[in-house]
């Protein structure tokens, strides 16, 4: 599903740091702590990351809640969270606000899910894909 992407965006709740080392091995990737993610490998993820690809701005963050900033005040194209494991996207203010969901273990209810962002031409074009769980 990863294969062929050009940065891969993890929002948190990474469980275990060979996660981070499988998904490193397909392209470079920007990851920040959730709230699951303890120990000494966990300290050295950061909460909050900003990322530059294709000439558009993304905020990432694990707890949407958290947030403590206006990302359209702050020249921001989106926002990607988790934290809820549910997979939403929406535009307020002219950002996207990205949710992947999860595509670790199946939780509750919810569908196990990634998420695509396509950039082309500076413009985001955002999917949610469902893996078959």
């Amino acid at each position: 599903m990863l294969a062929g992407s050009d940065h891969i965006i993890h929002a948190g709740d990474i469980g275990e740091p060979a996660i981070l080392d499988k998904l490193a091995d397909i392209a470079p990737v920007t990851a920040v702590r959730g709230n699951v993610d303890h120990g000494m490998w966990a300290q050295k993820i950061p909460e909050i990351k900003v990322l530059e690809v294709g000439g558009v701005s993304i905020y990432v963050i694990h707890n949407l809640q958290e947030l403590d900033l206006k990302p359209e005040a702050a020249g921001f194209s989106a926002v990607v969270y988790g934290h809820s494991h549910v997979a939403k996207q929406e535009i307020t203010n002219g950002v996207l606000y990205f949710n992947p969901g999860s595509a670790g273990p199946k939780r509750f209810v919810l569908p196990v899910t990634v998420g695509k962002l396509l950039i082309r031409n500076q413009e985001l074009e955002p999917e949610i894909i469902e893996l078959a769980g």
